[in-house]
């Protein structure tokens, strides 16, 4: 800010003593004496003081939480959905708990307890499968592995997406080579990549996982790279390039804070996106062995019993949890990309 100089101090002093002596003229004495002396001093200017009069204390982050739980839906959901993940991952330590994979059997019989309804037996809150297996553990566990691929896809498309993304839009030397390269992988059916690598390699988690990554990337590059060419020629970037900005940095401190609203919807959705192609490549006998209890293995096993009444428990609950996990991700997901986009945060 440029400081006042002083002679233009003086000529302001000299200027207000004149305006308070023609004032002066139309008061009394015991008013003129009745005068604070101190409220006619002239103040000195402050540098400092100046600059703290134009600060302000706004945070982008505790601004986008701030509209983000005012949500009262997304709210609730992601206290639930934090409920539920914080019961996924300590279930297994919790007392009385059984293996989802062992086989129970009658004491007194010594056959399988297959298809106990929930509460049928003592010890078996969502009952058994045909097989004799507590659904309670399955379910838990089964969840625990379809967020485990969720979560691990979600990284991989977040890092692979947003790299590509952020080259293919601001590096115009790639532009073409990344272009076509997309082009390739996305006329080509999604559903097709995934069910030629699960055939090819043995079904495995570490094989879904690889081919949902594969593709995984494909919408959040492009969503980046759109964004990035709308911005990249702005006033602020082709100054910084100016004044010698490395590309790194262009993009770390002007670019990917615009993105947030988008890379944050996008690994949301990546979650329930993941689960839902296991349980496709489950339901067509390419996802996860039979003994991996997962979300996917528990809608095949009830599926085939859906057709009697008294068992459909066994393809409700694993939807349920499904259809919970996939819901909650969504919500919140679209409710913290307009909570973080920047439009939102004008005054």
């Amino acid at each position: 800010m440029p400081q006042i100089g002083k002679r233009k101090l003086d000529k302001l002093a000299a200027s207000l003593e004149e305006d308070l002596a023609k004032k002066a003229k139309g008061l009394t004495q015991a008013e003129i004496d009745a005068l604070d002396p101190q409220l006619f001093t002239l103040a000195d200017y402050d540098a400092a003081a100046a600059e703290r009069t134009g600060y302000s204390n706004y945070s982008y982050w505790r601004s986008t939480l701030r509209i983000f739980w005012r949500n009262k839906v997304a709210r609730l959901l992601i206290i639930l959905l934090g409920i539920m993940l914080l019961f996924t991952f300590i279930q297994p330590f919790l007392p009385n708990q059984k293996d989802p994979t062992e086989i129970f059997y009658n004491e007194e019989t010594g056959m399988p307890l297959s298809n106990k309804q929930p509460g049928e037996v003592e010890g078996f809150i969502l009952g058994t499968n045909n097989l004799g297996q507590d659904l309670w553990s399955r379910t838990w566990y089964a969840t625990r592995t379809s967020l485990f691929i969720g979560f691990v896809v979600a990284l991989s498309e977040c890092i692979i997406g947003i790299t590509l993304g952020v080259l293919w839009g601001y590096v115009r030397r790639l532009d073409q080579f990344l272009t076509s390269a997309y082009n390739i992988v996305d006329n080509v059916p999604r559903t097709i990549i995934l069910i030629l690598i699960s055939y090819i390699l043995r079904p495995s988690m570490s094989t879904i996982i690889l081919s949902m990554c594969l593709v995984g990337w494909l919408k959040m590059a492009r969503y980046v790279r759109n964004q990035v060419v709308i911005i990249r020629d702005r006033d602020y970037n082709l100054a910084s390039r100016c004044l010698g900005s490395s590309t790194p940095r262009i993009v770390y401190r002007n670019l990917l804070p615009y993105l947030v609203s988008i890379i944050m919807l996008r690994a949301a959705l990546a979650v329930p996106t993941a689960i839902t192609d296991e349980v496709f490549l489950t339901y067509i006998g390419l996802g996860l062995p039979v003994y991996t209890p997962s979300l996917g293995t528990l809608i095949i096993a009830g599926k085939a019993l859906m057709t009697t009444p008294s068992l459909s428990y066994q393809l409700i609950i694993p939807c349920v949890a499904l259809s919970f996990v996939t819901v909650c991700f969504y919500v919140i997901g679209n409710a913290f990309a307009d909570a973080a986009d920047p439009k939102n945060h004008v005054s």
